[in-house]
């Protein structure tokens, strides 16, 4: 989405995706095409002309632009996203709980939870829109593309905000699961505290200086030779932070290909996984007042993950 508030314009969605917004600035652009080719250059000319062309680019009252669309400034735009022969990601996702506020899904590794840049139909929000025909559906937290297991998403707009209010003010539980290497040094359970902040390269994060913002209780479950299996409780929600953590303390996740090593896009191998579970959340209902919990069915193997940490090495590009 664009910089500036977008005016209020409900628009439908198309093929479970809703249409992005973006404002127009001071420019030299004659044409709202010009325009477009510049900002998204990755793009090219010919996609946005065909964009246009499919009534896919809507002014700020929803009427689809002309070819020629005279560039204004100050203005709104919205478009449809879409992708050219998008691979089908082969695992799919478990809805474990439906009312008429909250759905709880189990999502699978390597699926996204929303949108993003190669990624658009293969994402858990189009995949559940579709599925269950709920267009206001909206995610109430991520995970990353690479971990599995629990996703909340918001039914109704109405209750969004009690819900979104839960992880604001820390009020939910979140226990994940891990499979790293053992450290007969380490001692456990421990509760690794620090500063996270940018990494060497924009896909990383790193422990930094400075006052803590990242909190990890952090417990053994079992062990298994070199490998163990941890516990893993987020106080904080920080991206990346159990990731970071379980690196800084020399245990980096099994089938981790951000960390320690950057591995090139395209480096995913279903057969090792990042071994990272979101395992279960506990909470206070915001709207019944009922304690809830639910649990992931899917289950991290030290047997399967110490197969995967043994096999060939990756090289990093």
């Amino acid at each position: 989405m664009g910089s500036g508030v977008p005016p209020p314009l409900s628009l439908p969605l198309r093929d479970g995706v809703s249409a992005s917004c973006i404002a127009l600035p001071d420019g030299p652009w004659t044409s709202l095409l010009d325009f477009l080719t510049a900002r998204f250059p990755q793009q090219g000319r010919s996609v946005w002309a065909a964009r246009i062309a499919q009534g896919l680019v809507l002014d700020a009252s929803g009427r689809p632009v002309a070819h020629a669309e005279p560039y204004r400034a100050h203005g709104h735009v919205y478009y449809y996203r879409s992708l050219d022969a998008e691979p089908r990601i082969p695992f799919e996702e478990v809805v474990l709980h439906q009312d008429e506020d909250l759905v709880v899904v189990d999502k699978p590794h390597f699926l996204p939870v929303v949108p993003s840049g190669r990624y658009l139909q293969e994402t858990l929000l189009v995949r559940l829109r579709r599925r269950l025909g709920l267009d206001d559906l909206a995610p109430l937290h991520r995970i990353d593309r690479e971990t599995a297991g629990l996703v909340l998403f918001s039914v109704r707009p109405a209750s969004r905000s009690a819900y979104h209010a839960l992880f604001r003010e820390h009020r939910i539980r979140k226990r994940y699961e891990a499979i790293a290497p053992w450290r007969a040094d380490l001692p456990l359970p421990l509760t690794r505290s620090s500063r996270i902040g940018p990494g060497p390269h924009f896909m990383q994060l790193a422990e930094t200086d400075g006052r803590a913002n990242a909190w990890t209780h952090i417990r053994l479950l079992e062990r298994a030779g070199r490998l163990a299996r941890y516990e893993l409780e987020p106080v904080s929600g920080h991206r990346h932070q159990l990731r970071v953590h379980l690196m800084a303390l020399g245990i980096p996740i099994v089938g981790d290909t951000i960390y320690p090593r950057l591995l090139p896009e395209g480096s995913d191998d279903p057969d090792r996984p990042l071994q990272l579970l979101a395992r279960q959340v506990d909470f206070i209902d915001p709207l019944s007042g009922l304690p809830r919990r639910f649990t992931s069915a899917r289950r991290l193997a030290l047997a399967q993950a110490g197969l995967s940490a043994d096999g060939p090495a990756r090289s990093p590009g």
